[in-house]
């Protein structure tokens, strides 16, 4: 008898490893986290360059504000805390004081004096001959400031420290003398409604400080 086709049609079980269900799953796992992978990685790059970005800046602003207070207090410290500083103005003016601030955007001045020139005569003429030059104490004009100034740095042409056997430094310290406690000032108005101030010593000549 012919039993050979009696096992009825044989069966091929040779299956393709890439169309079984489990590996379409490893493969779809596979790229999903090389996707992932590679998100994280872009991700980790744009924070590294924006914390690199942000310590450069850091480390810029630092710099430059070491620079300037660098520069202020250098300048400050040739200031003698003792004495009296005059600080000169491009409009010509000067003022006297000391000073208590001091940096690149201005200048605070306390203890304030300034000098005012009068005419003995009627002449109207800018030489300082036949003129009295008064040391005026800041606080006593008509619109009564306090003894605090705060000058724009742009204004300084420089300044200096007086010496205390200078005219003026001697000047000052004989009316503090004279004018112990808070500064009195006496109505002194004009007709014309403005005021002279308070004097705190006067020199004649062409004498300057």
């Amino acid at each position: 008898m012919d039993f050979t086709n009696r096992s009825g049609p044989t069966q091929n079980l040779d299956v393709e490893p890439s169309t079984t269900p489990g590996n379409n799953l490893k493969r779809s796992n596979s790229n999903s986290k090389s996707t992932n992978n590679g998100q994280w990685t872009r991700i980790g790059i744009l924070a590294g360059l924006a914390a690199v970005v942000i310590l450069i800046v850091g480390v810029i602003v630092l710099v430059a504000s070491n620079n300037n207070n660098s520069k202020d207090s250098t300048e400050f410290s040739y200031t003698k805390t003792s004495k009296m500083q005059a600080v000169f103005l491009n409009t010509g003016q000067v003022y006297f004081g000391h000073i208590q601030t001091l940096n690149n955007n201005f200048l605070i001045l306390s203890d304030i004096f300034y000098l005012q020139t009068s005419s003995n005569g009627s002449s109207t003429s800018s030489s300082t001959s036949g003129s009295n030059v008064t040391l005026v104490k800041l606080g006593c004009e008509l619109h009564r400031p306090y003894d605090q100034m705060v000058i724009n740095r742009s204004q300084v042409t420089f300044w200096e420290n007086l010496q205390s056997d200078g005219q003026v430094a001697t000047a000052v310290a004989t009316y503090q003398k004279n004018n112990p406690g808070p500064q009195k000032c006496v109505d002194q108005s004009t007709s014309a409604g403005t005021s002279t101030g308070s004097s705190a010593q006067s020199a004649t000549g062409n004498t300057k400080p």
